[in-house]
C-alpha cells in the first residue's frame, strides 16, 4: 500500500504545511512561449489536477443521522415504554436511520422508521466518515495515495526518523515521485518518495495508479476498478480516470471475489441484513447508494465505519459516503450497465510502468 500531496503547493519550510496544506487549489496558468521570450502566464488560472466533490443537489445523505442499536431492546409504537412492542431488534450489528427525536414521560426517544420508537438509551449515534477522495480533473503523471496510519516520514528509505520530523496523519494526501525496494528485518519492503525529502514505507500507505482498461470494456465505457491489495478505488470513463479514493473490501473470513462483473441492481438506498441466528448477523437499514455487481456483493456507502483503506466488510465494497454518492449519480449517466473490476495489484508492477530516472525527478 502507499501515499502523497498534489504539485503546485507551495513548501512553507515543513512537510504538514506542504502535504497537508488545505486542498488543491488553483494556480496561474504559466507555460515557455518561445526561447527567446521565455516563460508566460496567463491571468486565467489552471484547473487543478484533484478535486474535493461538490454536494449533490440530490444528496440523501447530507443532513443524515445514523445510529447503532443496542443488542436485544425492544421497539415500541409510540414513545413510551407502556406502548405496544412492535419488535426486538436481536442481537449483532444493528443500524437504522433517525428520523426524529421527541421527548415523553420525561424520557428521550428516537424515531428509527415510521411508528416505531426507541428510547436514547437504548442506541448510539455515528457520525460518517467525512473522507471522500477526490474528483480527478486531468490525468495523473504519477501513482498517488493517503497515509493509512499516522506515520513519521524519514529522509531515506528504511531509516528511522529524524528527530523534530512533523507527523503525517490518516488520509494525508500525496504523489509517489520515485520508490526503492528495502530488505528489512521482517521482509522486503517497497519505500515511497514522497516529495520534500521525504520516504514512507509502503505498509503504511494505499496507492492508485493509473491502470490498462481491461478489453471487454469499450472505448467510452464507464468502469470502476477496486484493488483489493491496495485496498483503493478508480472510476474511469474510457481510459480517462474520473475520481479515485479508498474502500474497505471483504475480511479474509468473507472475500471479495475478483472478476470482471457489471452492475445489475441499483438503490438509492436499501436494507441489508445476513447471517442470523449467527454471531456476525447484521441487520443495517438504509444503506445508501448500492450498485449490485457480483449477486448479492455491491458498492455501497458504509456510514457505519471509518476504516477505509482496510478490510472491513462481509464481502462487499464499502465506500465513504460520499465517494458512493457521487459513483452513484455519475454512474446514472453511463452508456453501459457500469463494470466493476475488482482485482489484486501487484506492488512490484511500479517499476514496470515507471522509470524514476525518466519522470520522477521529484518535486
Amino acid at each position: 500500500m502507499r501515499r502523497f500531496w498534489q504539485t503546485g503547493l507551495v513548501l512553507a519550510g515543513a512537510l504538514v504545511a506542504w502535504l497537508m496544506g488545505a486542498s488543491p487549489t488553483k494556480a496561474a496558468n504559466c507555460y515557455v512561449y518561445a526561447d527567446s521570450i521565455g516563460h508566460v502566464c496567463t491571468p486565467e488560472a489552471s484547473q487543478p489536477t484533484f478535486v474535493e466533490p461538490e454536494p449533490q443537489p440530490r444528496s440523501i445523505i447530507r443532513n443524515r443521522t445514523y445510529a447503532r442499536l443496542n443488542d436485544l431492546i425492544n421497539v415500541y409504537s409510540a414513545p413510551s415504554l407502556a406502548a405496544p412492542i412492535v419488535r426486538n431488534v436481536g442481537d449483532g450489528f444493528l443500524f437504522a436511520t433517525v428520523e426524529d427525536r421527541v421527548e415523553s414521560e420525561g424520557q428521550v426517544w428516537y424515531v428509527i422508521n415510521y411508528g416505531e420508537y426507541v428510547q436514547a438509551h437504548d442506541l448510539r449515534l455515528v457520525t460518517a466518515s467525512r473522507f471522500a477522495g477526490y474528483q480527478i480533473m486531468a490525468q495523473p503523471q504519477r501513482p498517488f495515495g493517503w497515509i493509512l496510519a499516522p506515520v513519521f516520514p524519514s529522509r531515506a528509505p528504511g531509516l528511522p526518523h529524524e528527530p523534530g520530523t512533523p507527523k503525517l496523519d490518516r488520509y494525508t494526501f500525496f504523489q509517489v515521485y520515485d520508490a526503492r525496494l528495502i530488505e528489512e528485518p521482517d521482509g522486503n519492503w517497497l519505500w515511497y518518495n514522497i516529495g520534500g525529502g521525504y520516504w514512507v514505507r509502503q505498509t503504511f500507505v494505499s496507492l492508485v495508479d493509473v491502470k490498462p482498461r481491461p478489453v471487454e470494456i469499450g472505448a467510452t465505457e464507464f468502469w470502476v476498478e477496486v484493488d483489493l491489495y491496495e485496498q483503493s478505488f478508480a472510476a474511469y470513463e474510457g481510459d480517462r480516470m474520473v475520481y479515485a479514493g479508498l474502500v474497505s473490501s471483504g475480511l479474509n473470513r468473507w472475500p471479495t471475489r475478483e472478476g470482471l462483473f457489471q452492475v445489475w441492481s441499483r438503490h438509492l438506498q436499501t436494507k441489508m441484513s445476513g447471517a442470523e441466528g449467527q454471531i456476525d448477523y447484521y441487520f443495517i437499514e438504509d444503506v445508501p447508494h448500492t450498485l449490485f455487481f457480483d449477486h448479492d456483493i455491491a458498492l455501497h456507502g458504509a456510514f457505519w465505519h471509518d476504516r477505509f483503506g482496510y478490510k472491513h466488510s462481509h464481502g462487499c465494497v464499502n465506500m465513504p459516503p460520499r465517494a458512493a454518492e457521487w459513483v452513484y449519480y455519475w454512474s446514472e449517466n453511463a452508456p453501459n450497465a457500469l463494470w466493476v473490476w475488482v482485482h489484486s495489484s501487484d506492488p512490484n508492477s511500479y517499476f514496470e510502468r515507471h522509470d524514476p530516472l525518466e519522470n520522477f525527478a521529484g518535486p
